[in-house]
């Protein structure tokens, strides 16, 4: 079974999914370990990674290969976080092309103008392109994918862009009737009473698409109560978490001045070389190695 089909699946049997961010193999692993349904490859936690704010200064090469290395390290499906897939319907085309190859089993592609900008900074630029350019990539994304259970996502932003849900419901709208599989409705609004509303209001027959980053306290109860999402994404918790333990362990140690009192307060090298699969490697060696 492909890894599209899967994630389908997931959505038709459980009703809503749960997929983490990752910005590298190591992240996917233990994101599959802690019971997550996907991955979500994203393109701000990859920027962090590389130090550079999410602003399209990440190529199109440098994602797919951190992907690649996902989906490789992973059983789970991949949901590839491509922006506004580097340019427009023509480079969506050519993108759709290598993320299917390189194992991603969905795309999300956003409406906003290129370069973006984060949607969650303050004061950020957030300028969406015109709806009819937008439909477009969708057309070409849906044309180029070579099987059917690729999922292509639209994603709008016109909630963060301060449009209102009018605008909004008309682009989701609009971007369903250009084929996309789902849509995913974004927003920075510290309750989730902005997109409840969206959702609530959406008519549209394709599933919905959450990140509930600004608004934490949506959880599954009333994501469910509201009947029509069918995936949320935890979209940068991954790189939080990980900024939080290393800032903290480097902390202890200068203040320390040695490793001794953060010791016995993170993973042994052990637990490290199990999720590297090392045991595997031992065995191998037994077997071949003359």
């Amino acid at each position: 079974m492909s890894k599209a089909k899967q994630l389908r699946d997931a959505m038709a049997e459980r009703g809503l999914v749960h997929i983490m961010a990752a910005h590298s193999p190591l992240s996917a692993i233990l994101a599959e370990e802690a019971g997550f349904d996907g991955i979500w490859a994203s393109g701000f936690e990859l920027s962090a990674l590389y130090g550079l704010p999410d602003v399209s200064l990440i190529s199109m090469t440098q994602h797919l290969d951190m992907l690649r290395a996902i989906a490789s390290s992973t059983s789970l499906p991949v949901v590839a976080d491509i922006d506004t897939g580097f340019g427009n319907a023509i480079n969506v085309i050519h993108a759709i092309g290598q993320y299917e190859r390189a194992g991603a089993a969905a795309v999300v592609i956003e409406d906003k103008t290129f370069p973006k900008v984060t949607s969650l900074i303050a004061g950020g630029r957030q300028e969406l392109v015109r709806s009819e350019e937008f439909e477009g990539k969708i057309r070409a994304a849906v044309a180029a994918r070579t099987s059917e259970d690729f999922l292509v996502i639209a994603r709008t932003e016109a909630l963060i862009a301060g449009l209102g849900e009018t605008e909004a419901l008309r682009r989701g709208l609009a971007y369903e009737a250009a084929g996309a599989d789902m849509i995913l409705i974004h927003s920075k609004q510290k309750t989730p009473d902005e997109v409840e509303g969206f959702v609530r209001e959406w008519a549209g027959k394709v599933p919905l698409v959450i990140v509930p980053t600004a608004y934490p306290e949506m959880n599954e109860r009333r994501i469910r109560a509201l009947r029509k999402i069918a995936m949320v994404i935890y979209g940068n918790h991954a790189i939080r978490a990980s900024t939080t333990a290393m800032q903290d362990v480097f902390a202890r140690v200068i203040k320390d001045r040695g490793i001794q009192g953060v010791n016995n307060d993170i993973v042994p090298v052990d637990e490290i070389f199990r999720i590297q699969g090392m045991e595997r490697i031992k065995k191998d060696e037994g077997l071949f190695l003359r």
